[in-house]
Formats: structure tokens, C-alpha cells, sequence
């Protein structure tokens, strides 16, 4: 279709341009213009009628276009709860792939409205991706939202927390097959260790650079406990000095036994005792480090 000549070189008599010239009009509408919806629906309504005699890409491209919002829209709704992990943009693509097979499987002359039937088609493209993604089964899931439900209704009807016998009950299984339940959807949860625990909470991350993220939660079973260390430094000078107070043969006897690891007739024969009296001693001196230490650790 030719350009149509700029205004100073058209004549006085020349007749103005039709409001829209076909498909290459829609969205040209000025706006701000009173009737630009009018005109704007009566040029999709032509580009449908185009599409329908001749299904042609770069006509489909043009409804993409015009119907791309649409698309976020849904992935918007669909998105809302999802975990942190899960990328908009992913959910978005997926639904580009609903709305192509809409706009193929559309059928204008049955006077359905589009929009209601691409929205439909788009949440269903992206369920069905996000399914496939998903390795938990599904009747895990649908038990967990099953057993989310019955929570919210003794909560709500108790105005408390139940316990997992009543919420048993209230699903009308035992508290054994509830348990084994638990023990499944358990293992469903997964968490991004590079989620970020809070947002400004200050530097806290490996790097020291940006906010503390999950992995930099996670404990350190091989790390040693302060406070452990702490007590048992502690323990060990409080035992010294009470083993420093006891008599001479009494700190013989715990220095042979526990030290230099000799038996009861051993240090029997060193003491030149008989091994009965060396488990006296050996009695009396605990005894006596156990009074001892309770009264430094009371101090």
C-alpha cells in the first residue's frame, strides 16, 4: 500500500485518509483520540478476519503483540506464593507458548470473547510446566493443601493449636498415618541456599559484601562450641584446685589411677598397702572432689 502524500502536497479537493486502513493501522490511533478504543477493537477485529483467511506468521506475530499483557498478567497471579526460586520471566515464556496455541485455536465465529479464552489456555501452559518441574508427586501435594485446610478449620473452631491426634481425627486417619504424612511433605520442602535470609539486615554474607543469605545460617557441626570449651576449661581448673586440696596420699592415689592409668593392686604395691585399702583411699578421695567442686561451682 502506498504512503499517502504529506499534507502540503496534497490538493484542497483530496479526501482524507480512512480512519483505519486495515491490519497496518492497529495501535496508530492517536491518543487521546474519542474514539480510539472504537477504532482499536475494529482493527483487531480486522486483523482476526486476516488471520482467518490467510494464517500467516507475521499476522500471528501482530496478535502476540497486541495480546502479550495478557501473559503477564497470568504469570503475575500464578506467581503470587510460589517459592522465591521460581523466575517470573520462566513463568512468562511459558505462557508466550498458551497464548501462540490460543490465537491457533481460536474460532472468532463462535462468539467467545478471546481474552477470557487465551487467559485460560496461558494458566494452563504454565501449570502444566511448572508440574513437570515439580518432583514431588502429586498426591503429596494435594494431601499437605488437604491437611493445610483442616488446620485452619480446628485453629479457627478451637482458638488454639491442636494437637496431631485431634488433627487426625479431624481427617479421619490415625495419628501413626498423619505422622508418616509429615515425614513425606518434610521431605517436599526445599529452600535456595542462596535466598536471602533478610533483607537489610547489614553485610553478613562469605564475601562480607551484602545481606547474610541461608547457606551463611547453616551450622558448622565440625566448628567447636565456645561455650563447651569455655565449661570444660573451667571444669579443669576448679577439678586442679580441688585436687590440690586433698591430702598427700589422697593425691597419690588419684594421680596413679587416673594419670598414670595403674591398677588398684598395682598402686597397692607401690603405696605398700593391700589393694582394699587403696579402694578406700580411692573412694574417699572422689568423694571428697565431689564436695569440693560443688562448693567452687556454688561459690
Amino acid at each position: 500500500m502506498p504512503a499517502p502524500a504529506p499534507a502540503h502536497e496534497q490538493g484542497p479537493d483530496a479526501e482524507p485518509p480512512p480512519a483505519h486502513a486495515g491490519p497496518a493501522t492497529l495501535g496508530a490511533v492517536a491518543p487521546g483520540a474519542a474514539d480510539e478504543e472504537a477504532l482499536v477493537e475494529a482493527g483487531i477485529a480486522e486483523l482476526w478476519a486476516t488471520y482467518a483467511a490467510d494464517p500467516r506468521k507475521s499476522t500471528k506475530d501482530r496478535l502476540v503483540l497486541h495480546y502479550a499483557p495478557l501473559v503477564k498478567y497470568v504469570a503475575g497471579r500464578v506467581g503470587t506464593g510460589l517459592p522465591a526460586h521460581v523466575d517470573i520471566a520462566d513463568l512468562i515464556q511459558c505462557g508466550i507458548f498458551g497464548l501462540v496455541d490460543a490465537i491457533e485455536r481460536f474460532e472468532p465465529d463462535r462468539g467467545r470473547k478471546f481474552e477470557v479464552y487465551a487467559m485460560q489456555r496461558i494458566r494452563g501452559a504454565i501449570l502444566d510446566e511448572l508440574r513437570s518441574q515439580d518432583w514431588v508427586p502429586r498426591s503429596v501435594r494435594s494431601r499437605a493443601r488437604e491437611i493445610e485446610r483442616a488446620i485452619e478449620r480446628l485453629e479457627s473452631r478451637e482458638q488454639r493449636s491442636c494437637s496431631d491426634a485431634e488433627l487426625a481425627a479431624e481427617l479421619d486417619t490415625s495419628t501413626e498415618d498423619l505422622r508418616t504424612t509429615f515425614g513425606q511433605i518434610a521431605m517436599t520442602s526445599v529452600a535456595a541456599l542462596d535466598e536471602l535470609v533478610a533483607a537489610g539486615r547489614g553485610s553478613g554474607s562469605a564475601d562480607g559484601t551484602g545481606t547474610p543469605s541461608l547457606v551463611d545460617s547453616l551450622p558448622d557441626t565440625g566448628a567447636e562450641d565456645p561455650l563447651a570449651a569455655m565449661e570444660d576449661q573451667e571444669t579443669r581448673r576448679l577439678l586442679a584446685e580441688a585436687v590440690g586440696q586433698l591430702a598427700e596420699r589422697d593425691r597419690t592415689v588419684v594421680g596413679l589411677y587416673y594419670f598414670e592409668n595403674l591398677t588398684l593392686a598395682e598402686i597397692g604395691r607401690v603405696l605398700g598397702v593391700t589393694e582394699s585399702r587403696v579402694c578406700q583411699l580411692h573412694t574417699r578421695a572422689v568423694m571428697r572432689l565431689r564436695a569440693r567442686l560443688a562448693e567452687l561451682q556454688h561459690a
